[in-house]
């Protein structure tokens, strides 16, 4: 009978502290225990508690090393069978249980139990730090080492510090190259289901998480609430360095390099470093010269997938993110935020050399370049070098001969959208870029910062 109310749904052990309920009062006992601190099962090797003596157990197998249970399919070993049966359904398919919302499927009741509350907009655990709310409380204090700065284990290949031992253990293969989640429709591997999960909607075009303001759908959950930030303007996770905001403790992560020179990924063909390495994967295409997302409307090929996506934009004429101060609209997040500190004023990243500033660190990185004299892309066919990957990418059309963007005024062709864009404007008349001080507009923001200087008295490039 207490069984039968996991296919009906009805929990009715609650807990008093956040309202979650339970089939079981046994269940409910243990839960309160997220909220008193209690653990009474204390591991005799670190010291770490638990809540239940099986949670003890399975952690002891990190001392141990004893997986005694082991997947017949792919080799990989568990510590409980109860684990073992929840894994082999990645290799069967089976999801017994369903969602009665959206009829999702799932391997365990609690991926089940934690998807609801998309659904609910429940979130019974919250930070206390930057008010972030979690379904569950695992999640929560993974999530608080982000303001604490813990990170326990650590890479011995390069050093990269993770929360959790499973997130370490998902990092190691990065290094070894193993990729035991594979896709049964095109045989890409993954390092994690979830990846695999989320690269099966790209076959199956199903994407079950839908933005209520925009209705745009997302494959996952967590980008879903990456993207309502772009709505509400939220941005919890800020630099301690410079100040900036972002709307993942990710990002806050990845940018933080800036300010520490770390960068545990490095290019073997031009040196160049990154805090991923799903990023110098991508980086390393612009020397093989792989470009395997082509658009269906113009053939033009890129790197990643979301290159491809943000340029169907270009065709489509979708530009989602729009300025509140001039209302011109972006095809991206970041080139909106970028464009944001035209009508602010505001370059926080400067050149030690000139002293001119920028608004991304990464326009400063490629400003130095002109100092350094550094050209790290190189033309293939006649050995011109470049200080950026899309000025070699215009360059290279001047051999092929193409120019797929053209004017619908006077037919001229261009290299790039953004060159025709910035061309549009001797046609209609634009000039978006004004200047404070006498009112003079202009239709690039390059020129207005030049034309700025007649009022400044500035002069960073002189030869004396």
């Amino acid at each position: 009978m207490a069984h039968q109310q996991v296919h009906t749904g009805q929990r009715p052990f609650t807990c008093s502290e956040c309202g979650k309920g339970f089939t079981y009062s046994s269940q409910l006992k243990i839960h309160q225990r997220v909220h008193t601190g209690e653990r009474p099962f204390t591991c005799s090797d670190c010291g770490k508690g638990f809540t239940q003596l099986a949670g003890l157990q399975a952690h002891q197998s990190v001392h141990t090393g004893e997986k005694p249970f082991t997947c017949s399919d792919c080799g990989k070993g568990f510590t409980s069978s109860s684990q073992l049966k929840v894994h082999q359904r990645v290799h069967t398919g089976e999801r017994p249980f369903n969602c009665s919302d959206c009829g999702k499927g799932f391997t365990q009741l609690a991926n089940l139990q934690a998807h609801q509350s998309v659904h609910t907009g429940e979130w019974p655990f919250t930070c206390l730090e930057c008010g972030k709310g979690f379904i569950r409380s695992s999640q929560l204090k993974v999530h608080q080492s982000v303001h604490s700065g813990e990170r326990p284990f650590t890479c011995s290949n390069c050093g990269k510090g993770f929360t959790l031992s499973s997130q370490l253990k998902v990092h190691q293969r990065v290094h070894t190259g193993e990729k035991p989640f594979t896709c049964s429709d095109c045989g890409k591997g993954f390092t994690q289901l979830s990846g695999l999960q989320a690269h099966q909607s790209v076959h199956t075009g199903e994407r079950p998480f839908n933005c209520s303001d925009c209705g745009k759908g997302f494959t996952q959950l967590s980008s879903l609430q990456a993207h309502q930030s772009v709505h509400t303007g939220e941005r919890p996770f800020t630099c301690s360095d410079c100040g900036k905001g972002f709307t993942l403790s990710s990002s806050l992560l990845t940018h933080q390099s800036v300010h520490t020179g770390e960068w545990p990924f490095t290019c073997s063909d031009c040196g160049k470093g990154f805090t991923r390495s799903s990023q110098l994967k991508v980086h390393q295409r612009v020397h093989t010269g792989e470009r395997p997302f082509t658009c269906s409307d113009c053939g033009k090929g890129f790197t990643s997938s979301s290159q491809l996506k943000v340029h169907h934009r270009v065709h489509t004429g979708e530009r989602p993110f729009t300025c509140s101060d001039c209302g011109k609209g972006f095809t991206q997040v970041a080139t909106l935020q970028a464009h944001h500190l035209v009508h602010t004023g505001e370059r926080p990243f400067n050149c030690s050399d000139c002293g001119k500033g920028f608004t991304r660190s990464s326009q400063l990185k490629v400003h130095q370049r002109v100092h350094t004299g550094e050209r790290p892309f190189t033309c293939s066919d006649c050995g011109k070098g470049f200080t950026q990957l899309a000025g070699l990418q215009a360059h290279q059309s001047v051999h092929a001969g193409e120019r797929p963007f053209t004017c619908l005024d006077c037919g001229k062709g261009f290299t790039q959208s953004s060159q025709l864009k910035v061309h549009e404007r001797i046609h209609t008349g634009e000039r978006p870029f004004t200047c404070s001080d006498c009112g003079k507009g202009f239709t690039r923001s390059s020129r207005l910062l030049t034309h700025q200087s007649v009022h400044t008295g500035e002069r960073p490039f002189s030869s004396c």
